[in-house]
């Protein structure tokens, strides 16, 4: 033989080529189950903490257990932990596929395997990968999505502590990307509730119609868009005497009232008329300050559906908006939340004029500027979107207006966006208190 010809080719035995195959090759197929096993956790992980309810999510916010702290910590950067998931469980089914396709190759070389045995391999290893790796653990993970999510916690942890550069670098340019995207809001969706409802002729009365855009809208509005701000907040101080505070209770006709401490930044609770009833003939010296509750504190960015189900679980009527700061920027009740869809309620102490508002004829309304935007749009039967071109970050119809004047107007001054006309009618060096609107025919506008 030629010095130069290569080796020939050495083929053991059937035997002794398995027994050298798992000899040497034994430690890559162990760490391929062992991959394996960690790519099921981390999708089970990634279902695990993106399919729990409402409710779960609150109770781990409340929750003193530590496992339920790190999910309510997790979950407040969800973006990010699902980045993070996402990249975990592609490394590891490329490190998978790439080690499978390498023993697969040597078994080739090695025992001169068929093209039907590779090919069986391959369909198994796709098997394993698929079935082990993906379908089985997220199928039971979303059945006890809050106890695989308790568990899988460190994993959770470790994702995102380890993969943090590309998570932010892929978030951010998710972000980047969403904000180019075309939105479809709430004006599409109304128009397809218009269209529907108009299908349905005289079956359908205009009262059906503001309850279908009040449940279109209802998911869309926040704790600021509907609460009363902090001018309209009725609120005792905690140093009145008792009879003082009876004497303002009478005079304010309300069951609830946010009591406060030098100035109405610092409420201190929630004093409720019927805890009062059994006290009504006590003297002055009564410390009626022991029985305020606690009161509920929300975010103005609080979603109006989130606030629902916290009502309801809290078993309470009434949340504070507070700002950034702390300082308490307005009051929801229940009450606003369920005029959103089904409009104004009005109960026995109620007058039959609803409130913010009086019709002078079926193009004239005198609105009162603090009046909510949502409210004003509502009384102009028109959509809820009309004024965001202009309005900025106000929420009012007085906001509205400091908005088009660019300045605090004075009581005669007008101006005029789109079809409608706004005459003010008293304003002081504070604030706009009422304005005259008139809906001008399109064709002179």
């Amino acid at each position: 033989m030629d010095p130069g010809d290569p080796l020939p080719r050495q083929v053991l035995p059937t035997d002794d080529v398995w027994s050298t195959y798992f000899t040497s090759y034994g430690p890559v197929a162990a760490l391929i189950l062992l991959l394996v096993t960690l790519a099921s956790l981390v999708s089970a992980t990634e279902v695990a903490f993106f399919t729990l309810s409402a409710d779960d999510r609150s109770s781990c916010r409340e929750s003193a257990a530590p496992a339920d702290r790190r999910i309510a910590m997790l979950l407040d950067r969800p973006r990010r932990l699902l980045a993070s998931l996402v990249i975990f469980n592609n490394l590891l089914n490329i490190a998978i596929v790439v080690m499978a396709t390498y023993l697969t190759w040597e078994l080739s070389q090695l025992a001169h395997a068929s093209a039907v045995v590779l090919s069986g391999i391959t369909f198994v290893l796709t098997l394993v990968i698929v079935l082990f790796g993906e379908i089985i653990p997220k199928v039971f993970a979303s059945e006890n999505s809050l106890a695989v999510a308790r568990r899988t916690t460190p994993l959770a942890r470790m994702a995102l502590l380890a993969f943090r550069p590309l998570s932010s670098m892929l978030v951010n340019l998710s972000t980047q990307i969403d904000k180019r995207l075309p939105k479809q809001g709430y004006k599409l969706s109304v128009e397809e509730l218009n269209q529907a409802v108009e299908m349905t002729g005289s079956e359908t009365t205009v009262e059906e119609r503001e309850i279908l855009k009040g449940i279109v809208n209802f998911s869309n509005l926040t704790a600021r868009q509907v609460m009363r701000s902090r001018m309209d907040i009725t609120a005792f101080e905690d140093d009145l005497t008792f009879s003082e505070l009876m004497s303002r209770i009478n005079a304010s006709g309300y069951s609830r009232v946010p009591v406060f401490k030098e100035t109405i930044d610092q409420i201190d609770g929630i004093l409720y008329l019927k805890d009062l009833l059994p006290h009504l003939h006590s003297d002055d010296s009564f410390a009626w300050q022991t029985l305020l509750r606690p009161a509920f504190f929300i975010p103005e960015t609080k979603k109006v559906d989130d606030l629902m189900q916290d009502f309801q679980r809290r078993r309470v009527h009434m949340a504070i908006v507070v700002d950034e700061y702390g300082g308490t920027r307005g009051l929801v009740t229940l009450e606003d939340i369920i005029e959103e869809i089904f409009g104004d309620i009005n109960d026995e102490f109620d007058d039959d004029t609803p409130a913010g508002f009086r019709r002078i004829d079926d193009h004239t309304v005198v609105v009162e500027g603090k009046l909510p935007l949502t409210d004003v749009c509502r009384v102009l039967d028109v959509d809820a979107t009309t004024f965001d071109d202009v309005r900025g970050d106000s929420e009012s119809l007085g906001g509205l207006l400091l908005e088009l004047f660019s300045r605090l107007p004075q009581p005669g001054e007008e101006v005029q966006y789109g079809q409608f006309h706004f005459h003010v009618l008293s304003a002081d060096n504070k604030r706009i208190n009422e304005v005259r609107i008139t809906e001008m025919p399109l064709s002179l506008s």
